[in-house]
């Protein structure tokens, strides 16, 4: 399909939309966007790496603005091609990605088409696979192989946040807990010990568990830990020697992991267990008192419908921040829609969010 970058940001999330990407199945949407940067904008230098996409500008501006957004969705639910609505009298459009996030990297796009005296430098960067394991996330490769090209002043992911940004985000921590037991017979339970209910004091400490709030840079970011899987049992009949249940820690971006880890460690402490750490990933300060971050700040409150919220969630804003990049999430669409079979984003917000984007990047800092 052909992508029109020069053509309403709407149209641009509706072609996207109808060209399926799901993770690990990129390369159709890869090649259409990588064929419009290179054919319908001037002046960036484009460089594709598997199915990431990557253009900049190099004008010599004082300042560089790093815009990125994933091109992958989760699996089709009866959602592709999209639809246009009218929902209680306003526009919308339905359809897999349009909020996480197609419309948000349509807005990029077409952005990357129309500014034609940027006041900053620009870098895109289009990559596959953030939906699934980091270790396929294609921000992971451009890190290990090519890092400069996530340099910049401040870094904006298209990320769904209705229009407002969403500064930093939380970091996210898994663990396994296990508890043994010993087997026998369930004719003969008393010949044994039943490693399910060892859970037990694990899963009352959960629900016991009251969630820290923090404020940080006027954003309140609120945590909470969740046992979000259990497991265990042999058969019908037997009684389970082995069981276990995943707990995910998402946490205030004052923490590190190590210390996230250490609180995950203290909550539990004093239980017959073995703690695995399974996946972790650190958040992101909001950053908001960088010059370049407070020009988007002052655009987005001038618009007077927006303003600035903490991200409850992990994205890939960490990684900016882990670089010293000040990053916010900011985009069309709600984020409690992303991944629903009803996922949809309202018309006005696309609009929106392209016309304080095109603001403040031709606005001198």
């Amino acid at each position: 399909m052909t992508l029109d970058l020069h053509a309403d940001p709407i149209a641009l999330t509706a072609a996207l939309v109808d060209i399926p990407s799901v993770s690990r199945d990129e390369a159709a949407i890869t090649a259409a966007v990588e064929t419009a940067l290179r054919t319908q904008t001037s002046g960036f230098a484009v460089l594709r790496r598997g199915n990431v996409v990557l253009a900049r500008t190099n004008r010599g501006l004082p300042t560089r603005v790093v815009l990125a957004g994933h091109l992958d969705t989760v699996p089709i639910a009866d959602n592709v091609p999209g639809r246009f609505t009218t929902e209680n009298g306003a526009e919308v459009f339905y359809g897999c990605g349009s909020v996480d996030m197609k419309s948000g990297d349509a807005v990029f796009l077409h952005l990357a088409a129309t500014v034609a005296e940027p006041a900053h430098d620009l870098t895109l960067i289009f990559y596959d696979c953030e939906e699934i394991s980091a270790e396929f996330n294609g921000l992971t490769a451009i890190e290990r192989e090519v890092p400069e090209w996530l340099d910049g002043d401040l870094a904006i992911l298209g990320e769904p946040s209705g229009g407002w940004i969403e500064a930093g985000c939380q970091g996210t921590l898994r663990v396994r807990l296990q508890t043994k037991g010993v087997r026998a017979h369930s004719a003969r339970s008393w010949l044994g010990d039943n490693a399910i209910h060892r859970l037990a004091p694990i899963l009352a400490r959960l629900a016991e568990y009251r969630a820290r709030e923090v404020e940080i840079d006027g954003c309140r970011y609120r945590e909470g830990l969740s046992a979000v899987r259990a497991g265990g049992g042999v058969a019908g009949n037997v009684v389970p020697d082995e069981a276990e249940v995943e707990v995910n820690f998402r946490f205030a971006p004052d923490r590190s992991v190590e210390q996230a880890i250490d609180h995950v460690r203290e909550v539990f402490a004093g239980l017959e267990l073995d703690l695995e750490v399974t996946d972790a990933a650190a958040g992101a300060l909001p950053g908001l008192t960088a010059p370049a971050a407070r020009g988007l700040v002052d655009t987005v409150r001038a618009h007077g419908s927006a303003g600035v919220r903490a991200k409850y969630g992990w994205t890939d804003v960490s990684r900016f921040a882990a670089r010293g990049i000040p990053a916010v999430n900011f985009g069309p669409g709600d984020p409690n829609l992303a991944h629903k079979r009803d996922e949809h984003v309202p018309l006005a917000q696309i609009t929106a969010v392209t016309e304080m984007l095109r603001h403040y990047l031709t606005t001198p800092a």
